[in-house]
């Protein structure tokens, strides 16, 4: 089986999905199949947390400095799943909030009360460099330019000497138009969700592109209002794909 240098095998054939597609999606999966968003958000920030130790400390996250951007919604979620994950594995993590917490949304909420159990509390930025950057500020749901803290945290990230791993989508990158807006993150990797957003294989800000399963059942595509035939995630639940 081919696999990439970090041991994550090549996958193909995948179709991409837009924003509004996807929205579709998680509605679906709710609704129609009882999977829920705490149950995506898991699988979504395990996903993040094995790519980043695997890809970023070579199987080893002890001691590892890493810092966590979440935004307010599910993106957000996942990226603070990710940290309580890489947390357990021994990292040193730092939680950096895009907004207040009282402004999150309920599942990312339950997140973050699960981390601060664990002694980890919103912080800010530190003043050195860290190993590694998880952006989990905005997702495929982002509409206009970012502004206010978001932007001022992905001018820090773009400043910074430490890669940057992106959840879902660098941000920044509209998924309903494909294109960047200002400012947008420039990500080393970019590990997407269920199927890849149209318009990040061709992005110069996604930098290498992974796809998790999320637990997508593949039966699901075929009742979108426009349907699609996706391959299986068989050879393993996270891909490397290939870029133009």
């Amino acid at each position: 089986m081919a696999t990439d240098e970090f041991g994550f095998p090549l996958g193909e054939g995948w179709p991409e999905i837009d924003a509004k597609g996807m929205t579709e999606v998680d509605l679906l999966m709710v609704h129609s199949y009882g999977i829920t968003l705490p149950q995506m958000m898991e699988n979504a920030g395990l996903s993040l947390a094995t790519l980043a130790r695997a890809r970023y400390f070579g199987g080893n996250a002890e001691g590892r400095r890493v810092v966590v951007l979440a935004g307010a919604g599910g993106n957000g979620g996942g990226a603070l799943t990710a940290a309580r994950r890489l947390a357990a594995w021994g990292a040193k993590v730092v939680l950096v909030l895009a907004q207040d917490a009282a402004a999150m949304t309920p599942v990312p909420t339950l997140q973050l009360g699960i981390l601060r159990e664990m002694g980890l509390h919103p912080a800010d930025v530190p003043a050195d460099a860290p190993d590694l950057i998880l952006d989990g500020l905005v997702g495929y749901s982002l509409r206009g330019d970012p502004h206010g803290r978001a932007a001022e945290l992905i001018g820090w990230a773009n400043a910074s000497p430490a890669p940057v791993l992106a959840l879902d989508a660098p941000s920044g990158f509209d998924a309903a138009s494909g294109a960047l807006r200002a400012p947008a993150m420039q990500a080393d990797a970019t590990l997407t969700l269920a199927l890849p957003k149209a318009g990040l294989a061709g992005c110069a800000a996604t930098g290498a592109l992974y796809l998790a399963d999320i637990s997508v059942p593949p039966g699901l595509y075929a009742r979108l209002s426009v349907p699609r035939a996706v391959p299986t995630f068989a050879k393993g639940t996270i891909l490397r794909l290939s870029k133009p």
